[in-house]
């Protein structure tokens, strides 16, 4: 038997699919423009200079950084935020920072996390939310972007399924657009290159619904390098 929503369902559901798409909308004011969390060691050094190396890049960064760390932190604190677990965030919010070795790479997490509270803040009343905001402020908390953005999504009701495939989407899509600026690549080549990462992106979410916190490592090792020696180029266009 088929159940019929009524106009005012329907609107609610319209209209969380709008602001669904608006924290992940490559304009939203959240900083992912201004990092390259190591892509731009690779590109200085020759590395990356095309579609099909940069294509390589982003797949690596898919696979071994987000499925095992980020992607993972979402899945988690959505989970936790679920249950109103405050005390196990903090400690996840912890972990997320001890996972990220390279210094710009975690001072990048933290900014863009702050940026992303203090612009969804206002949007949503949600005591959590205002309750972790207070502690990013007071510094009893670092507040990394993929937790702060999992408790985000979980206190919005999106589904995690979505949440883990937008999350992943965002994440090497604005690494992309940030390589046709600094490759540079031309827009056509950079249209082409999401559309190949959009299988990859399923792959990814499903092998996330299997893994739980026991599964986080860190296997980007020349990514994590990259990171680390970005700081040391003579000329940057990206903070990280």
């Amino acid at each position: 038997m088929k159940h019929h929503l009524n106009t005012k369902d329907t609107t609610t559901i319209k209209t969380s699919l709008l602001h669904f798409m608006q924290i992940h909308d490559s304009a939203f004011p959240i900083g992912s423009y201004t990092h390259s969390f190591g892509m731009e060691t690779y590109i200085q050094a020759g590395k990356v200079t095309d579609k099909q190396s940069l294509l390589h890049f982003c797949h690596t960064y898919l696979f071994t950084n987000l499925v095992y760390g980020d992607g993972l932190f979402v899945k988690v604190a959505y989970k936790l935020a679920q249950n109103e677990n405050f005390d196990e965030l903090i400690k996840l919010d912890q972990l997320c920072h001890a996972m990220k070795i390279a210094a710009e790479s975690r001072q990048g997490s933290m900014k863009m996390g702050k940026q992303f509270i203090e612009t969804t803040l206002p949007l949503i009343d949600s005591a959590m939310m205002t309750t972790w905001r207070q502690h990013i402020k007071s510094k009893n908390i670092n507040g990394h972007y993929a937790v702060t953005y999992g408790m985000y999504a979980a206190q919005c009701e999106f589904e995690l399924d979505d949440v883990l495939a937008a999350f992943l989407y965002s994440s090497t899509s604005s690494l992309i657009h940030n390589a046709v600026r600094a490759i540079p690549l031309g827009q056509s080549a950079g249209v082409q290159a999401i559309y190949s990462l959009l299988d990859p992106i399923n792959e990814a979410v499903e092998l996330l619904k299997n893994k739980t916190i026991d599964d986080l490592s860190n296997s980007s090792v020349g990514i994590e390098l990259a990171s680390m020696e970005h700081e040391h180029l003579h000329s940057r266009l990206f903070i990280s």
